[in-house]
């Protein structure tokens, strides 16, 4: 019988409890987030203030947050696909989620990050 070879990088998962403890030990609780943005205009400066907002009360030590001005790179904008700003993106934890307008709605973006509003 002919012996795998060693994997060169991390190993393959075999199973969906295998791939959420793997999840898990890359940091699967960390929220990776990037919000779009059209400049410094009013709708955008809101949009980041509230996105900064609500990031600090129900995510604190638990995300990262880049903001990106579309017109500055406007290629990061192509390959994330958007189409408007401000356009915020939960990349992880998975399943990707985009929020497009001036992210005033708390509770949507929260049911969009699986998050109960704190009391």
């Amino acid at each position: 019988m002919k012996k795998r070879p060693e994997p060169l990088g991390p190993a393959l998962v075999d199973s969906k409890d295998d791939f959420e403890k793997a999840l898990g030990e890359t940091g699967g609780g960390t929220y990776v987030l990037r919000l779009y943005v059209s400049g410094l205009t009013p709708r955008s400066i809101r949009a980041i203030e509230k996105v900064r907002s609500i990031c600090a009360e129900h995510l604190e030590g638990r995300y990262t947050l880049e903001i990106i001005d579309i017109h500055q790179q406007p290629n990061f904008a192509k390959e994330a696909q958007i189409v408007a700003a401000p356009t915020l993106v939960k990349e992880l934890p998975l399943p990707l989620r985009k929020f497009i307008g001036d992210m005033s709605s708390v509770e949507k973006l929260l049911l969009g990050f699986d998050i109960r509003k704190k009391d």
